[in-house]
């Protein structure tokens, strides 16, 4: 019973391998299990002329059995050798992407960063700008508001020279008139 088991398995595990190869290209593991169930075909068909014993036929069941089992490891080993292999160049060739994106990713960071630098240096130089033109704007609006006073009060300056120049030709124009009425009187 326990061989009936094995077999369906084997011949489970057999179909399934030859389903996942595509049916226009067989594999060569595809084309070797065929032939083997040709040439099985041909000698049942084809029994010997001599007839074989109860016993020679289990021993020819049991090392063909054990030839399959063993072709079935070796299919399954290579198989998963090439599976790790392709898993192996996979996962080297992630790594290697992985890498490269690293590096481009630490480049773009320095570049944000140099970029980011330089974007506040013009900012904190266009505040200086503004905020010393601001100051001297200021003291240029002081500077005119001084002037300004220094102007109004020359304006007052001259108003109080002209009153006095006015002032001082009355009373030289009246001294002169004094002084001739006196030496009028006096003669």
């Amino acid at each position: 019973m326990s061989s009936l088991y094995t077999r369906s398995k084997e011949y489970t595990r057999s179909r399934k391998a030859q389903s996942d190869s595509p049916p226009s290209s067989p594999s060569p593991i595809a084309k070797t299990l065929r032939h083997e169930r040709l040439s099985r075909l041909e000698a049942a068909t084809n029994p010997p002329s001599s007839e074989s014993s109860y016993g020679d036929r289990a021993a020819s069941r049991a090392s063909a059995y054990a030839r399959r089992e063993n072709r079935l490891a070796a299919l399954s080993s290579r198989a998963e050798d090439e599976s790790n292999r392709d898993y192996k160049k996979l996962y080297e060739g992630a790594m290697a992407e992985n890498q490269k994106l690293k590096t481009k990713l630490q480049e773009a960071q320095l570049e944000l960063a140099d970029i980011k630098s330089k974007l506040e240096k013009a900012a904190q130089q266009k505040q200086e700008k503004t905020s010393d033109r601001s100051s001297m704007l200021e003291m240029e609006k002081r500077e005119k508001r001084a002037l300004e006073r220094k102007l109004s009060e020359m304006e007052e300056e001259m108003k109080i020279l002209t009153e006095l120049k006015s002032d001082n030709q009355r009373l030289k124009d009246e001294n002169g008139a004094l002084i001739r009425v006196i030496s009028k009187l006096s003669k």
